[in-house]
């Protein structure tokens, strides 16, 4: 696949920081049909006003490779990746951005080091990080925690600045930065949001032509900018997708786990592993977790990572039987009677005496 032919605006001058933000395609990286269907799609439509394609929606169990679809289409596209991971607790603010006052050297000194080393960091940022990543850089929290931070830091800083005549400084959220400047910009998990004001403010933003109501302006799409929106099926805690931000959508694909066979070929090209009874018989098993994980309703997932890992971790010497736990059947669950269900199905298949028999043969040299 020639990606060069897919790059949506060749003449565009990027900095040497958004171009690091456009996605590498490593050397294991399969192209996948729904790659390939996408960015023909997507470039045949580009400039064809009403029918352009800028809003793509990828559906579909967890491990069937959504991100890494969207990361590939940053390559394709030669726009700059970033994403945003959506939680139930999303206010307006993590859409747009904050407001922050610029509080005095004097005053930062009557804040805790941990709150004055972020501040200090959001005054001297360069814009290209939002005011969340920052946090999440400074104090290494996740993005959740660091959206709960900033609404702390913020009822902190107006405290400190009650009364004064003070400068005021506008911090964009991740969305807004691609919204403005035209990247591509992955959203996860959008139908968590229980918020309706920020579903309809993340639904305007989707409009081919929308615009968003910062504080300080109103901005409007940039014409490179594409929402790649991934969401997992029968995901604990989420609602169906918002019917008008799935109406926005101009592309969708229904994202199942690969076959056995394309899992063996992405499980080589990862971890080095060239012993093909080793990786059938894992994938096997895998296969056989995941159905019986959903039959029982037991909500953990046996997917292509847990896949990779196991047989990495074999690779590495770790016992396959033993690894099979904590690279696996763990990332499903600790229950020990939903542990039990598991192994029965194993169990009832063979597969559990396949991969000791495997492994001895492996140790003698066999296979």
């Amino acid at each position: 696949m020639n990606t060069k032919e897919y790059i949506l605006s060749p003449s565009r001058q990027w900095t040497d920081t958004e171009k690091d933000q456009i996605w590498k395609k490593p050397a294991s990286h399969k192209v996948s049909e729904e790659e390939q269907r996408i960015s023909k799609e997507v470039k045949r439509n580009w400039n064809r006003g009403e029918m352009k394609i800028a809003n793509i929606l990828l559906e579909g169990d967890a491990g069937s490779g959504k991100t890494q679809l969207a990361k590939a289409l940053s390559a394709n596209f030669g726009l700059p990746y970033t994403k945003v991971t959506c939680f139930a607790d999303m206010d307006k603010s993590d859409i747009i951005g904050a407001i922050l006052p610029v509080i005095s050297t004097e005053r930062l000194e009557k804040l805790d080091s941990a709150d004055r080393s972020v501040l200090q960091a959001l005054y001297e940022s360069d814009g290209f990080q939002s005011a969340r990543e920052v946090l999440m850089d400074v104090l290494g929290l996740t993005q959740e925690a660091a959206a709960l931070k900033m609404k702390q830091l913020l009822e902190k800083a107006a405290e400190l600045t009650e009364g004064d005549a003070v400068e005021y400084r506008f911090y964009p959220s991740e969305i807004v930065r691609a919204f403005q400047n035209g990247y591509l910009l992955e959203i996860q998990e959008p139908n968590v949001i229980r918020d309706a004001a920020v579903l309809m403010a993340l639904n305007s933003a989707m409009e081919l032509d929308g615009s968003i109501n910062l504080p300080t302006e109103i901005i409007r799409r940039h014409p490179d900018f594409i929402a790649v929106i991934t969401t997992n099926r029968s995901y604990a805690g989420a609602r169906p997708l918002n019917e008008a931000l799935r109406d926005r959508v101009q592309h969708s694909e229904k994202m199942d786990l690969p076959a056995k066979e394309v899992r063996i070929e992405r499980a080589m090209a990862k971890t080095g592993c060239t012993n093909e009874l080793v990786l059938n018989l894992f994938a096997e098993a895998i296969i056989i977790l995941d159905k019986t994980a959903r039959a029982h309703a037991i909500k953990g997932v046996a997917g292509m990572r847990s896949y990779f890992y196991w047989v990495d971790a074999f690779e590495g010497g770790a016992p396959a039987a033993e690894a099979l736990y904590y690279k696996v059947i763990y990332k499903i669950t600790t229950d020990s009677e939903e542990v039990q269900i598991l192994e029965g199905a194993l169990k009832a298949h063979g597969l559990l005496d396949k991969i000791d028999e495997m492994e001895a043969g492996v140790k003698k040299n066999e296979f």
